[in-house]
């Protein structure tokens, strides 16, 4: 989880831009978008059959 607290004589713009990059570092948005619907574990295991299928035939 993101944690930033605010520095003597920091801005609050720069410590919010260094939030953003601490979420983007944690991959935070990354997981929400994927866990905003439920996957089916079946189905998850078919995309990786399916990554590995494209990677193998290059």
């Amino acid at each position: 989880m993101a944690n930033v607290r605010l520095g003597s004589g920091e801005s609050f713009e720069s410590m919010l831009r260094r939030f953003g990059k601490q979420v983007e570092t944690d991959r935070i948005l990354a997981e929400v978008r994927r866990r905003r619907f439920y996957e089916k574990p079946s189905a998850i295991r078919k995309k990786k059959e399916a990554v590995k299928k494209r990677k193998s035939s290059r």
